[in-house]
């Protein structure tokens, strides 16, 4: 009977163009991964030693160069023990996604991605080809048939059938892959059907970590032949994994496994938030952030967010009353930053606000009071919070969601600035959703009850609530999801029951509000289809369907 073979995954982040740091730990990875698991296989996530995803950073010769000697460095070390690490190929002009399998000092083989993304946040195909020679790659550890393919060849039968047929009876599958409301059920689907028709057992592993508006999960799993997934390990954790692939079976038994106790779409969203915001931060060289604290449920939420994330003594929360704040929004903000521990400045914007109108009460006569005054609060805001962080140190982070960006209900060099808007990816309705789930876990509420109950408003003139110029948020959202997330057409959700008026109203609200979105600070991506890259429109466009 053929012994297991023990395999480590190595889900931990490997941050972009950090090539020579990356090259060292994954070194003293390898040798951890011997001497303390007593692992035969050593994987490493896509990309490793560049990051993912490097971008134009690949158009630069020096960097392909560095990265290339780095995985050489990193073979010549590599006894008693196969690693599979992840690199940008260059050959001449010609660039490839490939993965190394190193063993005895050298590089034994390499293996050139089959299948390259080129929809949603990806763009491979901008950078790498596609080798027409390129085929299967398996290789023996312990007389066992060990396959590999990256990320994307994993959803389309063809390359693991092809690995299958040339001897790999389990197959590692190196990934960068971001994560994204409900895609853990889609992927355990796949490995279940990709599992159960080439009879190979899977070992996966995901890099974890924030890169700018993306947020890699984690959550690596191995399925076994017979098409079983095991539990997915802790997402949004840097962590070892180690399992034994027992051949008799073709099935994997955990060694060092911790599965992930809470997958529910909100305890990931928020998890998912709170890692971008951290390493946001930490990768940029911050380690303190503000935020304009109003009393409502946004700016409420992202200052949880940011204590979870950073640390209550590194965040500072700022009151900037006006002649239209209510006493309630004031109290809230106050109550919040006590039980949370949280240092709150108070700043009334009233004379710099009134000193705007002075200055400009010439040039505006004749004219009535509009939504100029109000943008000129908000304005007034974003001033006082960019000088704040500009003589202090420190992140501004901002507290805008997407039903805001999406019509346009936030003002751009007012309450739009700031460095990282960790909400950006947020329908108002999923917030309210995330600061109650919030509220469940850790024990006391870290939202003050009465912000979650209390209507939206900007407050920003007497009265004013935010249902004053749009619809209920229920009937907004659901129509923004599909116009934005499902990109139907007008007359499909106006087919579905919404009223056509309407939507023709808020859809040309999406429209006209493109440029604010050019300019937005980056956020965490938590939907299918986000705000920036991944949604690239034009802002002259003329099209209305």
């Amino acid at each position: 009977m053929t012994d297991p073979l023990r395999i480590a995954l190595a889900q931990f982040d490997f941050p972009v163009g950090d090539v020579g740091r990356n090259a060292e730990r994954i070194a003293a990875m390898i040798a951890e991964a011997r001497d303390e698991f007593a692992a035969h296989v050593v994987v490493f996530p896509e990309l490793a030693i560049s990051g993912y995803p490097p971008e134009d950073l690949l158009m630069r010769p020096t960097f392909l160069i560095d990265c290339e000697a780095a995985l050489m460095q990193i073979a010549k070390d590599v006894r008693g023990i196969v690693a599979v690490v992840g690199w940008p190929e260059s050959a001449g002009s010609i660039l490839y996604n490939s993965a190394s399998v190193l063993r005895d000092g050298k590089v034994e083989r390499t293996y050139r991605k089959r299948e390259l993304p080129n929809y949603n946040v990806f763009d491979e195909r901008r950078y790498f080809h596609v080798d027409p020679d390129g085929g299967p790659c398996v290789f023996e550890v312990n007389s066992i048939g060990v396959g590999l393919v990256i990320c994307e060849d994993l959803w389309f039968p063809e390359p693991l059938d092809e690995t299958a047929r040339a001897g790999a009876e389990v197959v590692v599958v190196p990934n960068a892959s971001p994560y994204e409301r409900g895609k853990h059920r889609q992927r355990d689907a796949l490995l279940a059907e990709r599992t159960r028709d080439s009879g190979v057992a899977l070992a996966y592993v995901n890099v974890v970590g924030g890169q700018d508006a993306l947020v890699f999960d984690g959550a690596s799993v191995v399925a076994d032949a017979d098409g079983t997934v095991h539990p997915a390990a802790v997402a949004f954790d840097d962590q070892w994994l180690v399992v034994d692939y027992e051949p008799a079976r073709r099935g994997f038994a955990p060694v060092v496994w911790v599965d992930d106790g809470d997958e529910s779409m909100d305890a990931l969203a928020w998890r998912a938030v709170v890692r971008g915001l951290r390493d946001y931060c930490g990768k940029n060289g911050f380690t303190t952030a503000w935020l304009g604290l109003s009393g409502g449920i946004d700016s409420s939420i992202v200052l949880a967010m940011a204590v979870d994330a950073l640390g209550a003594d590194q965040v500072t929360a700022v009151r900037m009353p006006s002649r239209y704040t209510a006493g309630l929004s004031n109290d809230l903000a106050a109550e919040q930053c006590a039980a949370l521990g949280v240092r709150l400045l108070t700043i009334p914007i009233e004379t710099p606000f009134q000193g705007f109108l002075d200055t400009l009460s010439d040039a505006f006569e004749g004219k009535d009071v509009d939504v100029t005054e109000e943008n000129l609060q908000s304005r007034t805001r974003g001033a006082i919070m960019m000088a704040l962080s500009n003589k202090h140190g420190g992140l501004l982070l901002t507290t805008g969601n997407k039903s805001e960006y999406a019509v346009g209900y936030a003002t751009i060099y007012g309450d739009m600035c700031g460095g990282y808007a960790p909400i950006k990816d947020l329908y108002k309705t999923e917030v309210f959703g995330l600061a109650k789930w919030r509220n469940t876990v850790g024990g006391a509420p870290v939202i003050p009850p009465a912000v979650i109950d209390r209507p939206p408003s900007a407050e920003l003139r007497a009265d004013q609530l935010d249902q004053d110029s749009l619809p209920p948020y229920d009937v907004l959202d659901a129509i923004l999801r599909r116009f934005v997330d499902l990109e139907e057409s007008r007359d499909e959700i106006v087919a579905a029951g919404f009223d056509a008026v309407l939507v023709d109203r808020m859809l040309r609200l999406v429209r006209v509000s493109e440029w604010k979105r050019h300019q937005a600070a980056p956020g965490p991506k938590i939907s299918r289809r986000a705000f920036g890259r991944e949604r690239r429109y034009p802002i002259s466009n003329r099209y209305l369907g």
